[in-house]
């Protein structure tokens, strides 16, 4: 995300940081690149030249010298870059919740649908999604194949063009649910015919939260469509898709601040896991390479049912952990995202330049033992020491999975330690990590680990 203005940000930092004297030449460059990454990710002007220029005065104030100048500096553009994206909105379930989509063509409301059902379905809620989008063709068909495959309730009624009497007939059937996801109609452009059809829809379902679906891609556009619907809509958020895929995101992300519109959830990828939410501390703090734990435990979560995870716990109280388990562990670490997107949210390493070729030579190297896994018996995944003893069980499952046995001595080895990281888990209460705990376990395997 914004990976040309996180790069900026860092080396601002840094070159604020590690500068012995902090003169007007080096002033004004530090304000010329910060000038140029904002614009380049879209952030109004007004808003850049109102930053760069508190900057620029502070950093030339004579009264204030040497170190204290470099934090003060570093602290007031985290601060005007916190004050530009907005505050947080939590959003807290009631016993019934009823969430209204809205927003334009090629928003992504009917995804974001499916991404919410998964979001809140993992955490232990009673999810379904209502179609009431009557105009857009096979939207209702592609709300239900999206839902299908969550294993999630999905209530459509195709070639009906009245969404009242849609809601109506499935009135008794989603009473049973906690959480309902509305998907309604969208258009090109907001005109006095949608607004007219959303506030009758929203009449009758009497929504807890009515989310704005925009692109990040619309840039500073979304200022004028956030205020639109804002106006017209009664919408209480914003959820920003397409984050993933565009230099621009900036522009869309400080314009709903400006109309006071919370951002709460950015869309970052295609998968049903690629949803989080939105907080500007967090965020700002991926952007400047220094990790961001919140997102990584709830891109966890979203992957991972709490089901699996006491499942898991109970198993290795009993003393059980098997190569197929530690398969679906690297599955899971592939849901979450790439080795990038992970290492951007773990402190400490958001600032580390891996190559892309070392990147990918990782990603490869666990493909390659996941292979290995499946060219294994049952009896050789249950106890994986029986492949340290007979070495020729090794020669066997490399030759039938494409690997060496160096490699599947390394899976055996990441195994081992993988099985003591999780047992110390487990003997923790709850299913979460905080960031305490998360610090300890770096301190005990962070070495050790090479994946």
């Amino acid at each position: 995300m914004l990976e040309k203005l996180s790069d900026a940000l860092k080396k601002t930092t840094d070159k604020i940081a590690n500068a012995i004297f902090l003169d007007k030449g080096m002033v004004d460059q530090i304000v010329k690149d910060l000038q140029r990454a904002l614009i380049e990710a879209d952030v109004n002007v007004s808003l850049v030249l109102d930053i760069t220029s508190k900057i620029k005065k502070a950093a030339l104030d004579e009264r204030i010298s040497g170190l204290e100048k470099k934090e003060h500096i570093i602290k007031l553009l985290h601060d005007e870059l916190i004050s530009i994206l907005g505050t947080s909105k939590q959003i807290k379930l009631e016993k019934k919740n009823v969430f209204m989509l809205v927003g334009l063509y090629g928003s992504g409301k009917t995804t974001t649908i499916s991404k919410l059902a998964s979001y809140y379905a993992k955490r232990g809620n009673k999810v379904c999604a209502v179609g009431l989008d009557v105009h857009r063709p096979a939207a209702p068909e592609q709300l239900k194949q999206l839902c299908d495959k969550l294993g999630i309730a999905c209530f459509i009624q195709p070639g009906e063009k009245d969404p009242k009497k849609i809601w109506k007939k499935y009135q008794e059937d989603i009473k049973q649910y906690s959480l309902v996801l509305v998907d309604t109609a969208g258009r090109d452009a907001l005109s006095a015919e949608l607004i007219k059809e959303l506030k009758d829809v929203h009449k009758l379902i009497k929504p807890t939260e009515v989310f704005l679906v925009m692109s990040a891609d619309i840039g500073q556009a979304a200022k004028k469509q956030a205020q639109a619907f804002k106006d017209s809509a009664d919408i209480s958020g914003v959820i920003i898709t397409k984050m993933d895929s565009t230099a621009k995101a900036g522009g869309a992300l400080t314009a709903c601040s400006e109309v006071k519109a919370p951002v709460v959830f950015i869309g970052t990828g295609e998968k049903p896991a690629d949803l989080e939410s939105f907080d500007p501390e967090s965020f700002l703090s991926r952007l400047l390479g220094m990790g961001d734990l919140k997102s990584l435990m709830e891109k966890i979560q979203s992957v991972v049912n709490k089901e699996d995870i006491e499942k898991t716990q109970a198993r290795l109280e009993e003393g059980k952990f098997t190569l197929r388990d530690l398969q679906t562990q690297l599955e899971s670490m592939e849901s979450v995202g790439g080795m990038d997107k992970l290492m951007s949210m773990i402190p400490g390493l958001g600032k580390a330049k891996i190559p892309e070729a070392a990147m990918q030579q990782q990603q490869d190297k666990v493909k390659r033992w996941k292979h290995a896994i499946n060219s294994m018996t049952q009896d050789e995944i249950e106890n994986p020491e029986l492949l340290e003893k007979q070495t020729g069980r090794m020669n066997r499952i490399a030759k039938g999975s494409g690997t060496t046995t160096g490699e599947i001595r390394a899976l055996i080895k990441q195994y081992k330690l993988l099985k003591e990281m999780i047992k110390s888990q487990a003997s923790l209460k709850g299913d979460t990590l905080d960031q305490k705990t998360m610090m300890k376990f770096a301190r005990k395997f962070g070495r050790k680990m090479r994946f």
